[in-house]
């Protein structure tokens, strides 16, 4: 229950906040394609640590081979967990996306809808 009870409380925040991330050069016709995920990922110590502009290079190329775009991620303290907001067509291409860039996936849900505290 405490776990489930964070995590609605996370989902919350990070919606909060990807509701915030601009659209505006989106077509209406792909906005209407595209879904909102959270996904749960679980590191090793120290994986993120290598985490630099050539990496993220190709982890957005390859998103973008399967129509996936990484919009945010948050990390906890020791950075062995990422809550990484992307938008997508399915889920599926979601976790090819992870695939192809050799990431974990602990857990996929689709967040359509944006909370705001206003």
């Amino acid at each position: 229950m405490k776990k489930l009870i964070i995590s609605i409380a996370m989902l919350s925040v990070m919606a909060a906040a990807v509701a915030q991330v601009p659209t505006t050069h989106m077509t209406a016709a792909r906005k209407a394609t595209m879904h909102r995920f959270l996904i749960e990922r679980t590191f090793p110590a120290g994986a993120l640590a290598g985490l630099d502009a050539e990496t993220k290079a190709k982890v957005n190329a390859n998103n973008a081979s399967v129509g996936v775009r990484w919009l945010q991620s948050y990390a906890n303290a020791d950075k062995t967990r990422t809550y990484c907001i992307y938008e997508g067509p399915s889920e599926s291409a979601i976790r090819e996306a992870a695939k192809l860039n050799k990431l974990p996936v602990d857990s996929v849900v689709e967040v359509p809808v944006t909370l705001t505290p206003k």
